[in-house]
């Protein structure tokens, strides 16, 4: 293999790598329950624990006791960015597996599609596309639940004792979005090979005329011998004439 061959590999693998650590912070993100976390302002430190709100559960946490969990009883009961948050972290975990996956059936020391240079690239470009899916579906619920943080937290309504801050899962979020996107760009941003197997080119000229492999020719039927009476009649008389072959008594 050359050099530009192993340069490629390498980048491949990276982008791979880049994919997986992107696949165990979408898992991370998406089962943590510290997506909002208690603010402690002025007065409220007085409320000896930390409370978190994730999209399964919620958790409590006292000064020396345990971490409790609760999970949600109902769906219904979360607000409207957490429910979204469900379903659309569930289809970027969904889209991160299905893009290493493709990615690796694109890979060159893989044969499980065709070993075609230009079939691998298009398999890649797949799967760069699906990192790119990924990191959009994983960043808007991550993003939309900071926005209602920050909003709720200089919401003038609310008491001191309703308002959140970002949690961790929000941070890893982001930074998964940034490891998603990095590896769609690997992908994306791979030249495309030259194709210089005979067997892959495809030329075309439009002035071409299909020349079939034969030339069709009508087939004449020629007897082997030709058939000449041994016995000559005259147009005068009936009776055979002196050139036949028949001697007379």
């Amino acid at each position: 293999m050359s050099n530009s061959g192993n340069i490629e590999l390498e980048i491949l693998i990276v982008a791979l790598v880049i994919g997986f650590l992107g696949l165990i912070g979408v898992a991370a993100v998406t089962g943590l329950p510290m997506w909002k976390v208690t603010a402690f302002i002025e007065e409220n430190i007085i409320v000896m624990e930390t409370r978190w709100e994730g999209l399964w559960m919620n958790c409590y946490r006292q000064a020396n006791i345990r971490m409790q969990c609760k999970v949600y009883d109902s769906l219904l009961f979360l607000p409207p960015d957490l429910q979204a948050a469900r379903g659309l972290m569930c289809c970027a975990v969904a889209l991160t597996c299905f893009a290493l996956v493709v990615s690796v059936v694109g890979m060159k020391c893989t044969k499980m599609v065709d070993h075609r240079a230009r079939t691998k690239h298009i398999v890649l470009v797949t799967g760069g596309c699906l990192f790119l899916v990924a990191c959009v579906t994983t960043l808007i619920p991550v993003s939309w639940t900071g926005h209602v943080i920050i909003q709720d937290f200089y919401n003038p309504l609310l008491i001191d004792a309703q308002r959140r801050e970002l949690g961790e899962a929000l941070y890893i979020g982001w930074m998964t979005s940034g490891l998603l996107f990095s590896a769609g760009v690997i992908l994306l941003c791979r030249h495309a090979p030259h194709t210089n197997i005979e067997e892959e080119r495809v030329i075309y000229n439009p002035g071409s005329i299909y020349q079939p492999a034969y030339a069709y020719q009508p087939y004449s039927y020629q007897p082997e011998y030709n058939y000449q009476p041994s016995t000559i009649y005259s147009s005068e008389s009936s009776y055979p004439s002196v050139h036949s072959g028949v001697a007379y008594l």
